[in-house]
């Protein structure tokens, strides 16, 4: 609890604390935090509702207690950051308990943990409210005393399932705010309490009392109406639309997570000579430690001894291997492909590259503007507006002398017509619709705010490899010298490759087997650390000594490349592919090029983004030719090349600072700030779980071309919810001049609010029919 935190030092300068904050239930929550705490000198404070946490700079005359006693001030609850955990903490750590209550009880929204009271809440609700909303709206289903029934089952829901927007509502009325929680809890409370009335003061308790189908208006004095079915149904489906939303919020730390996570659990530490094998976290700067192949580097750091060739693809997304030797930097949670290496340790824990990516991707979402529900923002405005009508409509009524009982009837209808039935169902229905019609075509939506986000969109930035291209090497062309057989040369190559376990080798192989088929057997395999691999090649072509790899290895084995070799080596390089040499019998024989492919699908996918309006943009740590190639083949015109793993996100934020609207498309864990950072984030289901966790949306089949499907989809889901809204709110509003004047019957009301629900989820059904372009 914050109360506990204590901190005896003040501080002399300007600061940054970030403070995790409890009881927000809104946007609008977010809007009154952030503005209390703006208020305090010195102080510039970011809420941002979907991660729950504030970013707060301050100035030295004020420490972090106060701003924590300026948050709880207004009713919610704030967190200092506690001292570093072990890496283990936080997966068992316990949930946060409100005084008094169950984890989270206080928000309404799931805590992560096995006891999910907001599941709870929404199960039993369900379970409840379903026949209480059948018998009032099916005639047949009304038999003797069936409102009792009604009130058995009803009172449950609304005291019970309800409990987190009453308890939000009485927050909001001690701090003078209302959102939509207050009509929420106002709604419920009043329907359920003229019931009450109703059933035990007046005549709607008689047994055989039936809800009438006529269609009139005329003046009543309400002790024949009950509302039991709007106060359970009006809980439980907003009590669905929290439990989803509360699902996608459960995962806000699943990117760094899944970063951390790429890093190396243990590692081989040189002492006296002799290897030791400790936990990664007691590794220190100095220390010298051993990768052998196949091993993740521990930490940022530089070889001391060997050469090989190191894959960050991993960590950078970039598909062709590093070739290092002593005197080169490395970087840790990268993998070592070939020789063995001793580095010594450079940086550790939270200055490596690795935890410096992670605090980019943290920064990138708490910066991230939090969304502005419309109905919280509508409800700003309509929650006071229908509580003072209704007060102004019982004063109206005493005041013309028509009694106590028309007065209070004329009241409680205006209360409960303006409930928001389907405004509980405009966001859940079509969120459901959307997403899951959006699952069916391979994009994954992860909450309604990726769709706000998906509305003005106007740049989407494309990361080459992995996204635009394949993100694997593949072998493209075999050249062979005069003379020579280009399937002799590629099989001769393969058969030596297949003992080695390079990411190029492996691309030649690969290559081998779907042109031609099995290899032969291979003798006496070496392996050439840095240049390539060497060995004899036996089979029906004769036996052979081959050499494979680099054409300076060849050369020093008295091997050059010939004119038109050397010819094709340097073509394909200036295209930014890998060349690789293959000589035997002493002389070189022909030149293998592999490179990463541009998917087939990128060019059509290019044609689509720029249809929507957008326009795309090819971002890449490549040289600008080998960028400038790709994009001429895909049809992008904008090209950013050369770009280090953490400048990306830089990139991001100067578009946006140019006044653009961006969307991210990667899939490398160095995409993972960026994806955050855009205004809308778009993971390849190809790639990385940190890119995936990081994003708004997943491209489940890792086709570009869905990009431009998830964009359609998410602004048609958008458009839907506001369509939704406004019809959630028009049919009530209609019928609030005739509650105020009295005339509304159970009838009209019950018509408005089933109406209405009817409306919001067949134009929500609409969705089912989206087809990608």
């Amino acid at each position: 609890m914050s109360s506990t935190v204590q901190d005896t030092t003040r501080p002399t300068a300007a600061e940054h604390v970030e403070l995790a904050i409890e009881g927000m239930t809104c946007a609008s929550c977010a809007a009154r935090i952030e503005k209390r705490l703006n208020r305090l000198a010195g102080v510039t404070a970011t809420v941002n509702y979907a991660t729950e946490k504030a970013s707060v700079s301050h100035p030295g005359t004020v420490t972090p207690q106060e701003l924590v006693a300026e948050v709880e001030k207004i009713g919610y609850r704030a967190t200092l950051p506690l001292p570093p955990a072990p890496a283990a903490a936080p997966a068992g750590a316990a949930p946060k308990t409100s005084p008094g209550g169950s984890p989270e009880e206080s928000t309404g929204r799931p805590a992560p943990g096995p006891a999910d009271p907001l599941r709870q809440r929404l199960v039993i609700s369900t379970v409840l409210s379903v026949p209480v909303i059948a018998m009032a709206m099916v005639p047949a289903l009304q038999f003797t005393n069936w409102q009792w029934l009604s009130l058995t089952l009803a009172a449950p829901v609304v005291a019970y399932g309800a409990w987190p927007f009453h308890r939000a509502a009485w927050t909001n009325l001690r701090h003078g705010a209302a959102t939509m929680d207050t009509l929420i809890s106002v709604g419920t409370l009043a329907a359920m309490g003229w019931s009450l009335y109703a059933l035990f003061l007046g005549t709607a308790g008689m047994p055989g009392m039936r809800h009438p189908f006529e269609l009139t208006i005329g003046h009543s004095d309400g002790a024949g109406n009950i509302y039991l079915e709007a106060a359970s149904g009006v809980t439980t489906f907003l009590l669905a639309g929290r439990y989803f939303e509360g699902r996608s919020k459960r995962r806000a730390g699943a990117a760094l997570r899944a970063l951390l996570q790429l890093g190396a659990k243990d590692v081989a530490v040189l002492r006296d000579g002799r290897e030791e094998r400790v936990p990664v976290e007691l590794l220190a700067v100095g220390d010298l430690f051993v990768v052998r192949p196949g091993e993740k580097i521990a930490t940022d750091g530089v070889i001391v001894e060997g050469t090989s060739a190191v894959d960050a693809s991993m960590l950078t997304g970039e598909s062709v291997p590093v070739e290092v030797s002593p005197g080169d930097a490395v970087t840790g949670a990268t993998v070592n492909a070939g020789g063995r290496l001793v580095v010594r340790a450079d940086r550790i824990g939270a200055d490596t590259q690795l935890a410096r990516m992670a605090k980019l991707v943290e920064d990138a979402q708490n910066g991230k503007a939090e969304v502005q529900r419309l109905a919280d923002r509508i409800s700003g405005v309509f929650v006071p507006i229908v509580i003072g009508l209704a007060l102004a409509t019982l004063g109206f009524w005493l005041a013309v002398g028509a009694g106590a009982a028309t007065a209070f009837t004329a009241a409680v209808a205006v209360l409960i017509i303006a409930c928001p039935c389907a405004l509980g169902l405009a966001t859940p229905t079509a969120l459901l619709v959307g997403t899951g019609r959006g699952a069916q075509l391979g994009i994954l939506i992860k909450g309604p705010e990726v769709l706000e986000s998906a509305r003005g969109i106007d740049t989407v930035v494309l990361d080459k490899t992995g996204t635009v291209t394949t993100g694997r090497m593949s072998l493209v062309e075999v050249v062979p010298a005069p003379g020579e057989d280009p399937e002799l040369v590629l099989r001769l190559a393969a058969a030596l490759e297949d003992a080695s376990e390079h990411p190029i080798a492996r691309a030649v192989v690969r290559g081998a087997a779907e042109r031609v088929g099995a290899l032969p057997r291979v003798e006496s395999f070496g392996s050439i650390e840095g240049l390539g691999v060497q060995g004899v090649v036996a089979g029906a072509e004769g036996t052979h000594a081959v050499l494979v790899g680099r054409a300076s290895l060849l050369a020093e084995s008295g091997q050059p490349l010939g004119p038109e070799l050397a010819g094709a080596k340097e073509a394909a390089e200036a295209a930014g592919r890998t060349a690789v040499a293959v000589g035997w019998d002493g002389r070189a024989r022909g030149v293998l090029v592999v490179s990463d492919t541009v998917r087939p699908t990128s060019a059509a996918a290019v044609r689509e983004l720029r249809r929507l309006g957008l326009t795309p943009v090819l971002l890449t740590g490549d040289n600008a030719l080998v960028a400038r190639s790709v994009a001429d083949e895909v049809g992008i015109e904008e090209v950013i090349a050369g770009v280090l793993p953490t400048g990306k996100l830089d990139v991001v934020k100067e578009l946006q600072a140019a006044g653009r609207r961006v969307a991210m498309v990667g899939d490398g864990v160095n995409d993972a700030a960026a994806l955050a950072q855009a205004d809308l984030g778009l993971a390849m289901g190809t790639g990385t779980d940190a890119a995936i966790e990081a994003a708004d949306l997943t491209l489940v089949r890792g086709d570009l071309r869905v990009a431009a499907d998830a964009v359609r989809l998410a602004r048609r889901t958008l458009s839907t919810i506001r369509t939704n809204l406004f019809w959630a709110f028009a049919y009530n509003v209609a019928a609030i001049p005739l509650a105020a004047a009295g005339l509304l019957n159970p009838m009209i009301a019950g018509a408005a609010m089933a109406l209405s629900s009817v409306f919001v989820v067949s134009n929500s059904l609409r969705l089912r029919r989206f087809v990608p372009a």
